[in-house]
């Protein structure tokens, strides 16, 4: 795996001359899931230390996590196709350049901006790299039974990023610089991109389908729109030009996207069709709702854990591993529950689980202990392991078989969405921690804001998910 930039690139692009075994081709394509993964939890641990060092307030920190979620939720639906049209293995190799030269920008960013930028750079490698990794799994297992065995494995090192990321960003952070969560990336992406090159084989192309364009650039206009009038209405105003002017683009975007996708028809990036699934649009919602709460609550959870607790960056990742395991021990298990019973039941628990413990974090005062944080972690934390399994069953299940890939990117676009809007919701809510009373109001009224629209998710899964999954022939 050495030579110079030039060889390594040469080998990324021509063809493996030998397949790799299955199991080696799964290692490599979970390592690329464990980073995308990774980067959405561990950033969130840095950021005292990244508004410290390059002098930025709130609103600067939520497009740091929003320049990644906002590039991830704009190209997943378009990089399945991409791979489709151009072959998964080298828009996956791209995907790991791009995401590799994005992290090394970050760990060396002079200022804010240049943070944003590579962090919308690392987001962009992430889309690419995401939805071909399963995809290059499921032909490395051609038969049921390994390749559902191969799936779950690759499920749960993603699972296990999600808890992985705080306690590995905060000692990080504290013993190297926040500038470390980014860097470790660039050696670990190289000797992925080099190993996946030379084991994994390109699979055929399918050109039936055309890359829409447009839709790409209309819905990214309208999250990127949506998203800025949310963060500069925390600091501007609502009523600041710009802002206005934001709005005002997000509204237009609307109609002119569903004009676009229409004429499209099945080639659109958001088919119709699937659109007028009633259990697939309430699927979607709801996990548009688990992330819009999860994301923007342990956006404002990490700057009060630090700034206002003056917790460490790795005591605060530590803290919240309560929150996190159990959604990749859980998971599993309400994986086969939901495959008994339907979405609906494992769905509404979940989210009222997850009420119930935000509603105890709204109790957090800045010396509260950490028993009073462990109650909400938990419950917060099992009714996600719940939730998780059963709105991806229940979008996937709703549509026909051969849309299932499909189904599950826009239910990923859907949970990414919603959590870029959480965080730029959250952040204009609770505003900056130094005035510390006005901030611990804001965060238990993000924390009760997260609750009560948990509560609407438990009313629409109660109501329109199935009591049990849809056999395919009636789909």
């Amino acid at each position: 795996m050495t030579g110079s930039p030039a060889t390594l690139l040469r080998r990324a692009v021509s063809p493996a001359r030998h397949e790799g075994s299955p199991r080696t081709v799964l290692l490599v394509m979970c390592t690329g899931y464990f980073l995308v993964l990774l980067d959405v939890t561990v950033v969130n641990v840095a950021l005292p230390g990244i508004g410290s060092d390059l002098g930025t307030d709130v609103g600067g920190l939520q497009w740091v996590v929003d320049g990644y979620a906002l590039a991830l939720a704009a190209l997943m639906l378009t990089s399945g196709t991409a791979g489709d049209l151009y072959g998964h293995r080298r828009v996956v190799l791209g995907g790991l350049a791009v995401f590799g030269v994005g992290s090394l920008v970050c760990g060396l960013a002079p200022s804010v901006g240049v943070l944003v930028a590579a962090r919308v750079v690392q987001g962009v490698g992430a889309a690419l790299l995401l939805p071909g990794t399963l995809a290059i799994i499921s032909r490395a297992f051609p038969d049921d039974a390994g390749r559902a065995r191969a799936i779950g494995v690759w499920a749960g090192i993603g699972s296990l990023a999600l808890p992985a990321g705080p306690l590995l960003g905060g000692a990080l952070v504290d013993g190297l610089g926040w500038r470390a969560i980014f860097l470790i990336n660039v050696p670990i992406v190289l000797v992925a991109l080099v190993w996946a090159a030379a084991i994994v084989r390109e699979s055929g192309k399918e050109r039936a389908r055309r890359l829409d364009v447009p839709g790409v650039l209309l819905a990214g206009l309208l999250l990127l729109a949506t998203t800025y009038a949310f963060i500069e209405g925390g600091r501007a105003g609502a009523g600041a030009p710009q802002v206005l002017v934001a709005v005002a683009l997000a509204v237009l975007a609307v109609p002119a996207l569903a004009v676009v996708e229409r004429r499209r028809g099945e080639a659109a990036m958001l088919p119709v069709s699937l659109l007028r699934r009633p259990v697939f649009d309430a699927a979607n919602v709801v996990a548009g709702i688990m992330n819009l709460g999860t994301l923007g609550t342990l956006f404002v959870l990490m700057l009060f854990l630090q700034s206002v607790q003056h917790r460490s960056a790795l005591l605060a990742g530590a803290v919240v591993i309560p929150l996190f395991a159990p959604l990749a021990i859980i998971a599993p298990f309400g994986g086969r529950i939901t495959s008994r019973i339907g979405s609906r039941l494992p769905a509404a628990a979940g989210l009222l689980m997850a009420v119930a413990g935000l509603a105890l974090l709204a109790l957090a005062a800045p010396h509260s202990s950490y028993l009073v944080l462990l109650p909400a972690f938990l419950l917060w934390g099992i009714g996600m392991g719940f939730l998780t399994p059963a709105v991806v069953a229940a979008a996937i299940s709703s549509v026909p078989g051969e849309r299932a890939g499909l189904a599950s990117a826009m239910n990923n676009t859907a949970r990414q969405t919603g959590g870029a809007i959480g965080i730029a919701v959250a952040g204009a809510v609770a505003g900056q921690p130094a005035g510390t009373a006005q901030f611990v109001r804001g965060f238990h009224a993000v924390a009760l804001g997260a609750a009560g629209l948990y509560a609407v998710g438990a009313v629409l899964a109660l109501v329109m998910l199935p009591g049990e999954l849809i056999p395919s022939g009636k789909r």
